[in-house]
C-alpha cells in the first residue's frame, strides 16, 4: 500500500506515524513545501517571549528521525498537480539553485495542507516590517526586525496576536494590539470574560485598540505606522495576526467537495473521492452543540483527526465525533480557557441560555498564594451545559477539561453541582468554583421558572375575572 501526506504539520506527520503504527509494511511519503517539520507553531510566541530559549528547541523531529521507521519525508517541495484519475502527484523539489519535478502514484493520498495567514486586502501589507505568523521562518524574521525596533502593533486580538504582542512586550517594545470586533478573544470569551483578560494585558503595558479595524499601513518601502479610522499610530513593524484560512487548492485540484469554508469529510476524514482523506485546518467538522459545520483551527484537534484517518486507511473502524473546540492559553501569569460555546455564540444560533457566574479562590482562602479564578457556564433553558470559561493564574487547563467531559456527557449544571470533587486546601477550595458557577446557573433557571410560573397564574387570574 502507497500512502502521500501532503503537509509536514501536526495532521500530516501524526497520520504518517499513526499508519506506521498499525501498518509495518505501507510505503508513506511525506512531502512539505516547510524547511522545518515536526514542530508547535503554538510556541512560536513563547520564544519570543524568552519563555522558551530558541526556535531549535520547539522542532521536535528531523526527516532523519522519520527515515528511521521507514516514512520518507521530502522538504522545501510543492506539490503543483494532483491526478485523481491515474492516483498521481507531481511535486517539485529545491535542490540548491535548480527545481526538479518528480511525481509519485498513491493508492491513499491524505490532504494535510493546513491553513494560510489571512492578508487584509489594504496598502502597505506588503512593506518591510509587516509580517505574518504561521511557520518557525515567520518567527524568526519577526524575532530579528524585533530586536531593533521600539514600537510595534498586533492586528488581531486573538489567542496568537495577544501571546505573539506579550512576547514582543517582553523583549522591551511599545505594543499595541488591534482588534476591528468590540472585545478581544471573540470566539472563545463573552464580553464580561474577555475584560477581565483585556485588564490584565493593559496593566502589563500593551495597548488595546477595539472596534476598529486597520485601514492601510503607512510607509514608502518600510513601515512607519498604521491609520484605524480616525487614529493613526506610529510603529517600525506590524504583525497580522488576523486569522488563517484553509488551503483547500489541492482538494479542488483533486475533485473534493468543498463545505463553506473548508474540504468536506465524513466521520472517517474522508472526502468525496473515496482514497483521498482530510485531516487538520484544512477541513470542516461538526459542532457536538448545534450540529453545524464549523472549523477547529486546534493541534489537538488535527493529531486527534490523524488517528481516525489513518486507522480507516489501515482497514480498522473508527469515527470522528463533532467538537466542543476546548482551548487554553496563557500570557504571562494569566491562564484562560474555554470549551463549548459562549453565550453570544448560544443566541447566534438560536439558543436560549442562561449562564452561572463566579469568582472564588483556587486554594482555600487561608492558604498562602490563593489566586482569584472566574468561572462562566452557560447553560440551554433546560439546564444542560453548553459552555464554560475559565480565567484564573493557575489551574485553568484542568477545569476546562472537566468540563469537556461534563458537556461531552450532557450534564445539566443541577447534576453537576451534586457530583464529587477533590478537595485540599493547597490545590483548592472546599467547593470548586465550577460547582459554585453551576449552583448559581441552577438558582437562576429556577427564579426564570418561577418568573414564568407567575406570569401563568396572573394570566390565568385576569381570564378568570374576565370570564366572571
Amino acid at each position: 500500500m502507497k500512502v502521500v501526506v501532503i503537509g509536514g504539520g501536526a495532521g500530516g506527520l501524526s497520520t504518517a506515524s499513526n499508519i506506521r503504527k498499525y501498518d509495518e509494511n505501507a510505503e508513506i511519503t511525506v512531502i512539505t513545501r516547510d524547511e522545518h517539520i515536526a514542530y508547535s507553531p503554538c510556541a512560536i510566541p513563547y520564544v519570543l517571549c524568552g519563555e522558551v530559549d530558541c526556535f531549535e528547541n520547539i522542532i521536535m523531529h528531523e526527516p532523519a528521525d522519520y527515515l528511521e521507521r521507514n516514512i520518507n519525508v521530502i522538504t522545501r517541495a510543492e506539490v503543483v498537480e494532483v491526478k485523481e484519475a491515474e492516483n498521481t502527484i507531481k511535486y517539485h523539489l529545491q535542490e540548491g539553485q535548480n527545481v526538479v519535478q518528480n511525481e509519485l502514484e498513491y493508492d491513499y493520498l491524505v490532504i494535510a495542507t493546513g491553513g494560510s495567514p489571512f492578508i487584509p486586502p489594504m496598502e502597505g501589507c506588503y512593506l518591510d516590517g509587516v509580517f505574518k505568523i504561521r511557520t518557525i521562518k515567520d518567527g524568526q524574521q519577526i524575532m530579528g526586525w524585533a530586536e531593533k525596533s521600539k514600537k510595534a502593533i498586533v492586528v488581531g486580538a486573538g489567542l496568537i496576536g495577544l501571546e505573539i504582542a506579550f512576547g514582543l512586550k517582553n523583549m522591551g517594545l511599545v505594543v499595541t494590539v488591534t482588534e476591528m470586533l468590540p472585545q478581544i478573544v471573540p470566539r472563545s470569551l463573552d464580553p464580561d470574560m474577555a475584560k477581565i483578560v483585556q485588564n490584565y494585558i493593559e496593566k502589563l503595558g500593551i495597548n488595546v485598540i477595539l472596534g476598529k479595524p486597520i485601514e492601510k499601513i503607512k510607509g514608502e518601502t518600510v513601515v512607519e505606522g498604521a491609520v484605524f479610522g480616525d487614529e493613526e499610530l506610529e510603529a517600525d513593524m506590524v504583525i497580522l495576526a488576523t486569522g488563517v484560512r484553509p488551503e483547500i487548492a489541492m482538494a479542488k485540484m483533486a475533485g473534493c467537495d468543498i463545505g463553506r469554508w473548508a474540504i468536506e469529510v465524513n466521520e472517517k476524514m474522508q472526502t468525496s473521492v473515496p482514497n483521498i482523506y482530510a485531516v487538520g485546518d484544512c477541513v470542516e467538522v461538526f459542532d457536538a452543540i448545534t450540529g453545524h459545520n464549523t472549523q477547529s483551527p486546534l493541534g489537538s484537534t488535527a493529531v486527534r483527526q490523524s488517528k481516525i484517518a489513518a486507522k480507516n486507511i489501515v482497514g480498522m473502524k473508527a469515527e470522528f465525533k463533532p467538537v466542543l473546540n476546548s482551548m487554553v492559553s496563557k500570557i504571562g501569569n494569566l491562564e484562560f480557557g474555554a470549551v463549548g460555546l459562549t453565550t453570544t455564540l448560544a443566541l447566534q444560533n438560536g439558543i436560549k441560555v442562561v449562564s452561572g457566574k463566579k469568582n472564588a479562590l483556587t486554594k482555600a482562602r487561608y492558604y498562602p498564594g490563593a489566586k482569584r479564578i472566574d468561572v462562566k457556564m452557560v447553560c440551554d433553558m433546560n439546564g444542560k451545559i453548553i459552555g464554560c470559561q475559565i480565567i484564573a493564574e493557575e489551574r485553568v487547563a484542568e477545569r476546562v477539561d472537566t468540563m469537556s467531559l461534563a458537556i461531552a456527557q450532557e450534564l445539566t449544571c443541577a447534576e453537576l453541582s451534586n457530583m464529587e470533587f477533590s478537595y485540599a486546601p493547597p490545590v483548592s477550595m472546599v467547593i470548586d468554583p465550577i460547582i459554585l458557577a453551576a449552583e448559581d446557573a441552577c438558582e437562576k433557571l429556577k427564579r426564570l421558572q418561577k418568573r414564568k410560573e407567575n406570569n401563568k397564574d396572573s394570566i390565568n387570574t385576569n381570564s378568570n375575572n374576565l370570564s366572571s
